[in-house]
């Protein structure tokens, strides 16, 4: 039997309505092995080297929870062809101090949402360049997901089949992925 794999997800959207985390739901209901909690990011103070001799208690929880988790998923929103601020500022937040990153080795994928038709191209790429950069082994199948507000009805439930299977066929791949990073740690050849 496979085990059960902690996910922390990241969500770049703080609207209170927010198709990103409607979709992050909705995946997390498809994915196969996989157990998903979303955590939270409106409340990271502005990341600024200067606090670190005493981290805010946010900043302490967020990386808490990511380091406790086996793998990593963003759900993002594009905002000016690139991720929002806030989620940036979780990165950053999470990456620090130099040398403790969270993200370090940790499996990861991108989903990218938008109203328009390209799925929040610019937001997936600029957020990959900076997980490679933070050494997340990224799941290379790509995800964007277009014209997202008429995916979910009044409910936030996902209404469209054919997204459905998609975020069905992409959790088998994310789960693989996490299972073969996880297989392939040092830690894991040691045991």
């Amino acid at each position: 039997m496979t085990q059960v794999r902690n996910v922390a997800v990241v969500v770049g959207s703080l609207r209170k309505d927010s198709v990103s985390r409607k979709l992050a739901k909705a995946f997390a209901a498809l994915a196969p092995n996989l157990k998903f909690n979303i955590v939270e990011i409106g409340d990271l103070p502005h990341f600024d080297q200067d606090l670190e001799s005493d981290p805010p208690a946010q900043w302490v929880r967020f990386r808490e929870q990511i380091a406790a988790a086996d793998a990593v998923l963003f759900v993002t929103p594009e905002y000016n062809r690139s991720v929002p601020g806030v989620l940036k500022n979780a990165i950053d937040v999470g990456s620090r101090p130099y040398g403790s990153s969270v993200w370090n080795g940790k499996p990861g994928a991108v989903i990218s949402v938008s109203p328009g038709a390209i799925g929040g191209f610019g937001a997936n790429h600029h957020l990959r360049q900076s997980l490679v950069f933070l050494n997340v082994p990224l799941l290379s199948q790509e995800a964007y997901v277009g014209n997202a507000f008429g995916l979910f009805d009044d409910a936030g439930e996902l209404i469209n089949e054919g997204t459905a299977e998609f975020l069905k066929s992409y959790g088998v791949q994310f789960a693989a992925w996490v299972e073969k990073i996880i297989g392939e740690a040092p830690a894991a050849k040691a045991a």
